[in-house]
């Protein structure tokens, strides 16, 4: 198993799944952590020309023109994940990696290696509030 992990300084999970440069992604097996490594992530500064639109009052974000490109380049290189951590994201992001097969997990939890302790343990609840 292998499960992603965004971040801006490849030790915490990012706040915010579009802005981080990285995913550091975990091999998993027999419940133990046997690889790390870090993959470049395409995100809001890759698409700089893209001025995310305002939203009004209830809308959800990730759903205007051209995200689903977007969020298919970024789920491209962690297309051998099964889980991807996050301390927020999108609701347009959220739904096109479950479409990718894999399953996003929001947590408020900052470590890398402890959130994937917890997810492995079965306790790494998938905070939906925070996701917009």
């Amino acid at each position: 198993m292998k499960i992603a992990a965004v971040s801006d300084d490849q030790k915490a999970i990012s706040p915010h799944f579009g802005r981080a440069p990285y995913f550091v992604v975990l091999t998993i097996e027999q419940g133990k952590i046997v690889g790390k490594e870090t993959r470049a992530k395409a995100g809001h500064q890759t698409f700089a020309a893209h001025e995310p639109p305002k939203l009004a009052l209830g809308e959800r974000h990730g759903y205007d023109a051209g995200a689903d490109t977007r969020h298919a380049n970024m789920a491209e290189a962690i297309s051998d994940c099964q889980v991807l951590l996050a301390r927020g994201m999108g609701w347009g992001a959220y739904e096109s990696m479950k479409g990718y097969g894999i399953e996003p997990v929001v947590t408020d939890v900052g470590n890398i290696d402890e959130a994937v302790g917890l997810y492995l343990a079965g306790k790494l609840p998938n905070l939906m509030e925070r996701v917009h």
